[in-house]
């Protein structure tokens, strides 16, 4: 990468390879604003280039955590009980107990959760580039690292799950965060990714619109580029890869809305809406019909999301 260019407001900006392939060849997909969202020649990859060095050192995310990570209206979410509902069915699935270590962990709340609901079952572990996150992370009794996850001396520690909710998207480089987390599973362990789906419904809908089409996320995958991705590291064998989550509101707002970016208090607010939404009893046969259309959407891979699990091979396989 070159972080040589500058940005049209002054800050550097990096031009980048694409993250899977490597290839410098790319045309343009979509601009919105500053960004430029770009597809691969070669792979077909979807990626912003250029992009702001704060993305890809991470330093927008400290900037972002009071107004948004720490904001009332997220905390109050992302604790509450319903909040990982979905994560949480594929992870149990494949990983019933054991040391866990998250990637991007932001405030903490999955790993709450995890040890909260299943006392003595998992050993809980996070990391992120957001040191206020991290704070809050660990007034609620959680090991945090403040290293650098790439950089960190784990010594001869391995964990039984790596997990990257909502993660790598915003990863420059997500290749190294996989090779580094692929070395420290343990054989049997289970990695897990969950990422916005670009051939969701929302996305065909609404195309660059859609507020997940923003600067903070540098990569748009589908599931054939998150599959390449993951199968670069050869310790690594795909086990199951889905489609999830499905929020109407945010389309509906989407549809109407002319500016670039979603305010940061705008979606602190609709997530604890729809947390609320989720915990009345008054909206259960809502409720019925929505996780229908969500299981639909998530049968056709046309849920926001894609969720992946892949296993840690035994031994590597032969070269």
């Amino acid at each position: 990468m070159d972080p040589t260019a500058a940005g049209g407001n002054g800050g550097a900006l990096i031009q980048r390879d694409c993250p899977l392939c490597g290839e410098q060849r790319h045309k343009l997909r979509w601009t919105k604003g500053a960004l430029r969202i770009v597809r691969c020649t070669e792979c077909g990859m979807n990626f912003s280039n250029p992009v702001p060095v704060e993305f890809a050192t991470g330093t927008f995310y400290d900037r972002l955590a009071a107004p948004f990570y720490l904001s009332p209206d997220k905390l109050e979410s992302d604790f509450a009980p319903v909040r990982f509902e979905r994560e949480m069915r594929w992870f149990r699935r494949f990983c019933p107990a054991g040391d866990v270590l998250d990637v991007g962990c932001s405030t903490g709340a999955f790993l709450h959760q995890l040890y909260t609901r299943f006392p003595g079952q998992y050993r809980v572990t996070g990391t992120d580039v957001s040191g206020p996150a991290l704070e809050h992370a660990a007034s609620r009794s959680i090991e945090v690292l403040r290293d650098n996850f790439l950089e960190h001396d784990f010594v001869e520690r391995r964990f039984d799950a790596i997990t990257f909710w909502a993660v790598l998207e915003h990863l420059a480089e997500p290749s190294q965060f996989l090779a580094r987390a692929a070395q420290l599973l343990r054989p049997g362990g289970h990695l897990f990714a969950l990422v916005p789906n670009l051939d969701s419904l929302a996305i065909r809908l609404l195309g660059a619109r859609y507020r997940y089409v923003m600067p903070d996320h540098v990569n748009y995958f589908d599931a054939a580029s998150l599959r390449r991705l993951i199968e670069h590291e050869s310790s690594l064998k795909i086990l199951a890869l889905g489609s999830t989550h499905f929020n109407p509101v945010v389309i509906a707002q989407d549809f109407r809305r002319r500016d670039d970016r979603v305010p940061d208090a705008e979606r602190a607010q609709l997530l604890k809406r729809t947390t609320a939404w989720k915990q009345s009893s008054a909206l259960r046969p809502v409720r019925w019909l929505y996780r229908g259309m969500e299981s639909c959407l998530g049968a056709l891979r046309l849920a926001d999301n894609l969720i992946l699990v892949a296993g840690k091979r035994e031994s590597n396989p032969p070269s």
